[in-house]
């Protein structure tokens, strides 16, 4: 019942998103509104990769649901950004290359080299390196939501910042739970 539970709070969450996803949005933006989707885009790609690691490394079965909530959240957001990219005219990559992590840095990324030891590790070692990296890249995300609510124009992207915050801010209490 506690699984089930949490998959409809989820589906609660996702739901406005689609829901404006759906209706277009608001095309009243600025500058920072764009780079805002334009980073954030490939940030949650790297937590949807991150999460797409644990079903294959002996993860703690807690870490296997916390992963499948994280990506059963972001992947929406991600689409949703490259909605409004798209009606704003923008290019969705700003000059991001998921190919090329090293040559990324965003707040809270993890390099080419932390996602090839997360990738190569197995067990608790994978639990506590997921945990911790995931953490940081929460954090991340966090800033770069703040900076939008502080400078951006667009009321929908906006939202979608205040849904981060309050979302990854309870992920990673959680997460440091599981770290003990």
């Amino acid at each position: 019942m506690v699984v089930n539970m949490k998959r409809i709070l989820m589906f609660i969450a996702v739901l406005p998103l689609l829901a404006l996803a759906a209706c277009g949005g608001s095309t009243d933006h600025n500058d920072a509104d764009v780079e805002f989707a334009q980073q954030m885009i490939p940030h949650h790609q790297q937590a949807v990769m991150m999460a797409d690691l644990v079903p294959d490394a002996d993860a703690s079965p807690e870490l296997v649901e916390l992963a499948a909530q994280i990506k059963a959240a972001q992947a929406p957001e991600i689409t949703l950004m490259r909605g409004w990219l798209k009606d704003w005219d923008e290019s969705a990559m700003g000059g991001h290359d998921m190919g090329d992590m090293d040559g990324m840095e965003m707040d809270g990324m993890l390099s080419g080299a932390e996602m090839r030891e997360l990738a190569r590790t197995r067990g608790a070692e994978f639990d506590r390196l997921w945990l911790t990296g995931m953490i940081s890249h929460h954090d991340g995300a966090i800033e770069m939501a703040d900076d939008v609510l502080e400078d951006g124009k667009s009321t929908d992207v906006a939202e979608l910042a205040r849904n981060i915050i309050t979302a990854q801010k309870a992920e990673i209490a959680t997460m440091k739970g599981l770290l003990g």
